[in-house]
């Protein structure tokens, strides 16, 4: 169906993207039996397994933190999913893979080896901070800076673009899932019972907030005594909630300073005039633009479609190419291009 396709490989779901939309958005999940390793369940189906499985079937989230954690899995994810997308065609799509910045060799190897093997003809990596403008239609070909940050499941990505490239940039191992382990270890610590990732991300996004609330909210969830081993149902406010992931929250911020304190004067001036570009699941946090606000001085903007604009940069990528610049080594790649003389 599709000659050329863009995909999102997010820790948290992959999107891929073509024509002019997202064709497919799915949570990056797969299930498979442990003796086999024969796949049982994606997406949603084996999501709805986490926690809940038998000794006979693994759940395996193949990208973690960005990359590819299980080669394996990641590839028969990646079969199946380009499968739906694809069909079975005579002709293999090119594929355009968005990545966070900073990948080492190995790492970018990988995921060329993987999208290759699970049915692409060519691929071409790009940051996922440069799939963003594109899919924004921000003009960064320009000697103009644009900071951008992207706060996903895995890693925060911060990039400074000008030139039709990335200034300075930092992957950040610091993002939605330790908000979700930080909310673990409070509720073990204080509450003394075990909550699931499910759990933990359930109670961020219904009252997960960076700032203090000014009226009190809460909820209750179900866990495990850790001394009695009995279910037990708590209650946890909107405030607790605050408290707990204000490490992740401060390091979030940390790192967006330390890209901006490597950044050249004259871009950060330019960054001063416009502000930040907040994008990504961890920026609809209650109270993450102000706070975001408060800490760089300076003005912060919510895209309008924080989970989805990465993918559609891709697709828009294909579409214009030279928006890339070919001295960043944007090309498209074969597996013959990955022998290693």
């Amino acid at each position: 169906m599709y000659a050329s396709i863009g995909i999102d490989l997010g820790t948290d779901r992959t999107r891929i993207f073509s024509g002019e939309s997202v064709v497919l958005d799915l949570p990056s999940v797969v299930a498979v039996m442990a003796h086999s390793g024969e796949a049982v369940a994606f997406g949603e189906d084996a999501e709805k397994m986490i926690g809940k499985t038998s000794e006979y079937v693994n759940v395996v989230s193949p990208i973690s933190r960005g990359v590819i954690a299980n080669y394996d899995e990641a590839d028969i994810m990646l079969k199946n999913y380009l499968g739906r997308v694809c069909g079975n065609r005579m002709i293999k799509p090119r594929v355009l893979v968005s990545m966070p910045g900073g990948l080492t060799a190995v790492q970018m190897r990988s995921v060329i080896n993987a999208v290759t093997d699970a049915g692409g003809r060519n691929v071409c990596l790009v940051e996922a901070p440069v799939a963003l403008a594109v899919g924004l239609d921000i003009d960064f070909t320009k000697p103009y800076g644009t900071v951008i940050v992207d706060i996903g499941a895995g890693t925060t990505d911060i990039a400074v673009l000008s030139m039709g490239g990335i200034a300075q940039c930092l992957s950040a191992k610091c993002a939605g899932c330790d908000f979700d382990e930080a909310i673990i270890k409070y509720v073990r610590h204080e509450h003394n019972i075990t909550i699931g990732p499910r759990t933990a991300r359930q109670i961020k996004e219904r009252i997960g907030c960076v700032i203090p609330r000014p009226v009190e909210i809460a909820m209750k969830a179900k866990g495990v005594h850790i001394f009695s081993g009995r279910p037990q149902t708590f209650e946890i406010t909107a405030n607790e909630v605050c408290e707990a992931v204000s490490d992740v929250t401060e390091n979030i911020i940390s790192s967006i300073r330390q890209v901006l304190e490597r950044t050249p004067p004259e871009l950060v001036s330019d960054i001063a005039k416009d502000g930040v570009i907040l994008t990504g699941g961890g920026a609809l946090m209650h109270g993450m633009i102000d706070k975001l606000k408060e800490a760089l001085s300076t003005s912060v903007r919510l895209i309008d479609d924080p989970f989805r604009t990465v993918a559609k940069g891709t697709g828009m990528a294909m579409k214009n190419f030279s928006l890339l610049k070919k001295e960043n080594d944007y090309r498209f790649r074969a597996l013959r291009d990955l022998v290693i003389e």
